[in-house]
């Protein structure tokens, strides 16, 4: 299979309506700080990138919040490697090509899928426990894949166990200095290179860290949306940043919906993970019909992208908000072990996963695009790296298999982290110095705006318009009514937390309106009801969106 053609470059007037920083950078008032390579999140990929630093290279990690709190952490279905002798990496390859609708790039998923097994065997001699039958890892099946091959823990907490042991390890790297609860406003950027980032430290006033390689790392951005599978502190702020300071931006219109997220009205969203259907669930609608039989011959095990079509299709037909997933005719003492993360949430509702039907819709899970990077991790920004699901790497193509995402975290973490690592010791004689930041001061404030309130307006905008299911005029209401948010939003200094995550929640879902606009076919997890085709004469190919500097 051939690789995708670059498409096109949707270059955005972004300056007439936002200023390249969200803050007012002042050097001789600021806090200066100063490191070799400069992690920017603390989940898998970042962690894994501060591992394959040089002990002599001083490295600082910026978490927005605790370490524990990632989209890594909350991963619930394992990691995907070949590790049954019956599998092939032929197999995996293929697997992942099959889903990823004719746009992965076959060179990056066949170097992920070959170094899966070596990064599963890293892990655990790291300290991670897997899942063990009769002394040998325990595997699993998911949607897409054609063997047994997800390696889970705790059941149905494989993220939980792999950062605990991943954060152990890395407070021992003694070159390692880790800030939690720091958010990155921006990159600094000087003479056209990356050279370090503004923060806020718990609040405070914005310091300048200045490094000499900058690796982005800071996950996804389900909280665009109403409908989430992610934590909180995924509200896109490492694609933001990255298009403010002038890094290509690729595949914005990909973001994949998980076709089974709990739905109890008035109840946070909760992730199903794809794992149960892989034990033998079945889907039913209002009306107890098994429906994905009208849908793929794959059934339930149909990649997500299917999965989630069928189940939006179906809740229009019945005219029900939800329908359900059922294992009551699965062993119950097996279920109840195996996924008894799940199990327990469920019963706080007075659910038992084991007999009761279980009500679920999609969500907003994983963003498959973000940065353009190369397979040296490296993006378009000189002197920025990045790694994970901030990345649109190639490997994922229009559509992410499953459990492949935990595997791209630490594989071109790894290669992210080499990299930098290579790129600060070349540049070892390079004097680490406060340097002229140009930078356009703010107009003058408008009158308070009601942050949540535009928070909540938008998210439901981006999940009405720009969800599973697409067409012309919803996508261009969703862009106008965005711009005219931006219009006033971005151009104030709105100095917290909450108003930079706004700022950023506007600046990625306006992107990601603009390519869902822009594409006129429907492919993987890009649906369009009023081009319900795959055109690979005109649409095989890559969509990259450019902030114009003028």
């Amino acid at each position: 299979m051939s690789t995708p053609i670059l498409g096109q470059a949707l270059v955005y007037p972004w300056s007439a309506i936002a200023p390249r920083y969200l803050v007012p950078i002042e050097p001789k008032r600021s806090g200066h700080f100063f490191t070799d390579v400069l992690i920017i999140g603390g989940g898998l990929a970042g962690l894994r990138a501060a591992h394959e630093v040089d002990p002599s290279l001083h490295t600082m990690i910026l978490t927005k919040d605790k370490l524990e709190e990632s989209n890594s952490n909350y991963a619930q279905g394992g990691i995907a490697s070949v590790w049954d002798p019956e599998d092939r990496f032929d197999n995996h390859v293929q697997d992942t090509l099959t889903a990823g609708g004719d746009l992965c790039h076959p060179k990056v998923v066949e170097m992920v899928v070959r170094e899966a097994p070596d990064r599963v065997a890293e892990l655990i001699r790291w300290g991670t426990k897997f899942d063990e039958h009769d002394g040998q890892l325990a595997l699993g099946r998911e949607g897409g894949h054609s063997h047994q091959r997800i390696i889970h823990a705790l059941g149905d907490a494989t993220g939980k166990e792999i950062m605990r042991s991943m954060i152990d390890h890395t407070r021992q790297r003694r070159n390692v200095e880790i800030c939690e609860e720091t958010f990155t406003i921006d990159l600094l950027t000087h003479e056209g290179r990356c050279c370090g980032v503004v923060a806020s430290i718990r609040g405070g006033k914005p310091v300048l860290i200045w490094a000499k390689e900058t690796i982005l790392c800071t996950g996804g951005c389900g909280q665009v949306f109403r409908e989430s599978t992610n934590p909180r502190v995924a509200t896109g702020d490492g694609h933001a940043i990255a298009f403010r300071a002038g890094a290509a931006m690729r595949d914005m219109e990909f973001m994949q919906f998980h076709p089974t997220v709990l739905y109890i009205a008035g109840s946070s969203r909760t992730l199903i993970t794809e794992a149960v259907r892989g034990e033998g669930a079945h889907l039913l609608d209002a009306t107890g019909k098994r429906f994905m039989e009208d849908f793929d011959p794959r059934l339930e095990l149909a990649p997500r992208d299917v999965v989630s079509k069928a189940i939006v299709s179906q809740m229009e037909k019945t005219h029900t908000p939800c329908v359900y997933l059922t294992m009551k005719h699965l062993h119950a003492s097996h279920i109840r072990s195996r996924f008894p993360g799940i199990a327990k949430v469920c019963l706080g509702f007075g659910l038992d996963i084991a007999t009761d039907p279980i009500p679920v819709r999609p969500g907003a899970h994983y963003m498959i695009g973000g940065c353009n990077v190369m397979e040296r991790a490296e993006t378009t920004l000189p002197g920025l790296w990045a790694a994970g699901e901030v990345t649109s790497s190639g490997l994922h193509g229009a559509n992410r298999l499953a459990s492949n995402s935990l595997l791209e975290g630490l594989v071109f973490g790894a290669i992210a982290g080499r990299h930098a690592s290579e790129a600060a010791i070349q540049n070892s004689e390079t004097e680490l110095r406060v340097l002229p930041i140009q930078n356009a001061p703010k107009g003058e404030p408008f009158q308070p705006i009601d942050l949540a309130d535009i928070r909540n307006a938008v998210r439901a905008l981006m999940w009405r318009n720009v969800g599973v299911q697409r067409r012309e005029d919803r996508l261009t209401e969703a862009a106008h009514a965005i711009q005219q948010y931006c219009g006033y939003v971005l151009a104030q200094d709105l100095f917290s937390v909450d108003g930079w995550e706004l700022q950023n929640i506007l600046t990625v879902g306006l992107q990601m309106a603009t390519a869902a606009l822009a594409r006129t076919e429907s492919r993987g997890v890009h649906f369009r009801t009023d081009y319900p085709n795959v055109d690979n004469d005109k649409w095989r190919k890559h969509l990259e969106i450019h902030r114009d500097a003028n």
